[in-house]
């Protein structure tokens, strides 16, 4: 989920950026504090005698790390287990050797509350440094002080940090005499731009399982496939009552570590309404794979029974970079030139995966939120485009933060939305929201600076604040045509999706309005026939009869073609039938608002965790609200010139189509379609079977995303109160 990876990142700041001191203290202060950091690296070996937390006298643990409050680390879940061998290395950068090492190991229980098995201490101060010490902690619960609840290996090395000295002796040479609620942000330090920019890409195309385990009465499963690096996690899609599962699915993790790192896999069975069954687990480990090559692997599963078999590339790493203003790559003439050259028509079909170049500009922000007690905050930007997640550093104690900041970004797909969202630090709990925008990457005017009113969690109305930035696009147009029908990018961190009255209500309107439309047809039709209006009734009737005698099957998309340029040119001539859809968005806000007092009561509304029968049922109904609404208002969508590159991307396709089934006859088309499908395996046995129309539409915005995507006017006087007492009701 988002807010977890927004956590995750704010420790990344916390644990690796140089951080100024907050109080306006001097050198001669700061000379005195502990100002050295330190490396702990931490093996995480096995567990011994944990305390059973399921009915069957088993756990499935797993272990978290904390230090200062936050989670640092979480390590994989053994399943089915009391001595579980975990064998998992991580490394943590250490402020101040006063921190304890907080360890606590937890029974994993799918869909509901995970059991608390047990907890210990870590004295950071006592560990002698640079050498190796095996340390054996006994875990004990606050509640229950006499039970014996197991212990836990470790292996820990605790080593001073010569990066971390360098970035400390920056601090005091950046840092200026302020008030007593004033500092000044330093540099963006190495450590944390290497702890953000990836070093390569894991492409991981997953094929087939083979004679897996029976989990069912009925002797198949409902195998679906979990992989995780690092924090990274993705999931297959559910294959439906089968031993022998064919996914063909496609997606990429970013390698952070250029020693490789290790995939963990694990198979497991769907079941509705309880908890699902474990089918098998496997490893890959990336650093005994060469690079710039494809791997096939057929991986047994431990634990279980049958076969994964996956096709594995690593790459270089694709441009992504963070630099200071006025450092750009446009600012260099013949580095623009190069970016101009590389994705120019020349180069059309040439690494087709490389669409386009982005460079988005975070130059300031003003008027934010005062989300500290104090009346400031201390803000820091997370911008994301798809998967791709950087982040500036962090500006304390201020409402009007500077960073300018620099960074680029590889396009995939040019339907990509570009999200920036302001966050507040919080160094003892996770980051406060402030503020979000919502870019779709087609609506950016190059080197314009701009100030983007700043939304809501939602994107459905304005919250305080605005942000400027400074966005250019370069990308190849054929290269984007042709990938606007290959299959979209997964986002991997996603909200978890819950129940909600008004998330039901608001799908079903959108179903309701889509269905609205082709009843109301029907109706039209039939006053046709009952000649409720004569005139109308007879041209429609001689309508009728031209168009029957004379059909051809080209018809069909010169129809289409027909309706898309009329509706272009109503849009040119100011004659602009597309609607703002307040319904929609007086929805969005009623859901925000039911969201805000569930947040509020969700320590009173635990027993929900143990609905989770209830809970799949619900989202799968909604879910199937939202994508049946989404589909009639994407083909509206596309016939209404919402995303004007789409509209003239199916002009170009309706024409070919027209000309093709003008020139050549049916049976010649039927005849080649044929063939392809029936030789397509035959031909590439690893291809990803998608349907190009499917494709298509899913970059085209339903109506909750143009709502969402829409740039507010910033209005000085305008608050979000005033607009939503403004609003119909």
């Amino acid at each position: 989920m988002l807010k977890s990876w927004v956590q995750c990142s704010v420790e990344v700041q916390n644990l690796h950026a140089v951080r100024t001191n907050p109080a306006g203290t001097s050198n001669a202060e700061l000379s005195q504090a502990d100002a050295r950091m330190y490396q702990l690296d931490i093996t995480l070996k096995r567990g011994h005698n944990l305390a059973a937390r399921d009915r069957r006298g088993t756990s499935d643990p797993y272990v978290k790390f904390k230090i200062g409050g936050k989670e640092v680390y979480r390590s994989k879940t053994i399943h089915k287990t009391l001595n579980p061998v975990w064998e998992e290395r991580t490394s943590i950068f250490i402020e101040h050797l006063r921190e304890q090492l907080y360890i606590k190991v937890f029974d994993y229980d799918f869909g509901l509350q995970d059991d608390f098995i047990g907890s210990a201490f870590l004295d950071l101060s006592s560990l002698e440094q640079n050498r190796p010490i095996d340390v054996t902690l006994s875990l004990n619960d606050p509640h229950y002080p006499d039970e014996d609840l197991g212990s836990i290996l470790l292996t820990v090395l605790l080593t001073p940090t010569e990066q971390q000295r360098e970035g400390t002796m920056l601090m005091r040479k950046s840092w200026k005499r302020s008030s007593k609620f004033q500092t000044q942000s330093i540099r963006l330090s190495d450590l944390h731009r290497k702890a953000q920019l990836w070093r390569g890409i894991v492409s991981i195309t997953l094929i087939e399982g083979r004679e897996l385990k029976a989990m069912d009465p009925n002797g198949l499963s409902d195998p679906y496939v979990k992989f995780r690096l690092g924090q990274q996690k993705y999931k297959s899609k559910i294959m439906p009552k089968t031993l022998n599962p064919q996914w063909r699915e496609h997606f990429d993790l970013h390698l952070y570590d250029e020693r490789g790192g290790i995939i963990d896999i694990t198979v497991w069975d769907k079941d509705a309404g309880k908890k699902d069954d474990f089918v098998g687990r496997c490893q890959v480990d990336l650093s005994t794979l060469s690079k710039e090559q494809t791997h096939k692997l057929e991986l047994p599963l431990e634990e279980g029974e049958g076969y994964l078999v996956l096709l594995v590339t690593l790459t270089a790493s694709a441009a992504v970079s963070i630099s200071d203003l006025p450092i750009s790559a446009l600012s260099d003439p013949k580095e623009q030139e190069e970016i101009l050259r590389r994705y120019g028509l020349l180069r059309m079909f040439h690494n087709m995966k490389d669409v386009g170049f982005l460079q988005v500009k975070v130059i300031r922000a003003e008027g934010l939120m005062a989300a500290d007690v104090t009346g400031k905050s201390d803000p820091f930007c997370v911008v994301e485009l798809n998967n791709d997640r950087l982040l500036t550093h962090t500006v304390y104690r201020n409402l009007n933060p500077e960073w300018n900041k620099i960074f680029t970004f590889n396009i995939k797909d040019i339907h990509s939305v570009l999200e920036v969202t302001v966050y507040d630090e919080d160094r003892d709990r996770s980051a406060d929201f402030l503020g979000k925008v919502a870019i779709p990457l087609l609506s950016i005017q190059n080197g314009e600076q701009k100030a983007y009113v700043l939304k809501n969690k939602q994107l459905t109305g304005p919250t305080k604040g605005v942000i400027y930035l400074e966005i250019d696009v370069i990308f190849n147009a054929v290269k984007a045509s042709v990938r606007t029908l290959m299959p979209k990018e997964q986002k991997y961190i996603e909200e978890e999706n819950r129940i909600s009255k008004q998330l039901l209500l608001r799908n079903f309107i959108r179903m309701k309005r889509c269905v609205m439309v082709l009843i109301n047809a029907v109706y039209y039709i039939n006053s046709c026939f009952d000649w409720d209006s004569p005139p109308r009734s007879l041209a429609a009737f001689v309508l009728f009869l031209f168009v029957t005698w004379n059909f051809e099957l080209y018809m069909i998309p010169l129809s289409l073609l027909l309706l898309l340029t009329w509706n272009y040119f109503l849009i040119i001539s100011g004659k602009d039938n597309r609607q703002h859809d307040t319904v929609v968005e007086d929805m969005l806000e009623d859901e925000e608002e039911e969201d805000d007092r569930d947040d509020k009561d969700s320590e009173k509304k635990g027993f929900m965790n143990k609905l989770y029968a209830i809970q799949e049922v619900c989202v799968s109904v909604q879910n199937v609200l939202d994508e049946v609404a989404s589909f009639g208002e994407r083909i509206k969508n596309t016939f209404n010139w919402t995303v004007p590159f789409l509209s003239w991307l199916a002009i170009v396709a309706l024409c070919v189509f027209t000309v093709i089934l003008y020139f050549i006859p049916l049976r010649y088309i039927v005849l080649v379609w044929g063939i392809n499908k029936f030789t397509k395996k035959l031909r590439s046995p690893y291809a990803i079977d998608n349907n190009e129309l499917l494709d298509f539409l899913s970059r085209v915005p339903s109506d909750v995303q143009v709502v969402q995507y829409q740039e507010l006017k910033h209005d000085p006087t305008h608050s979000p109160s005033k607009r939503k007492k403004n609003n119909p009701g």
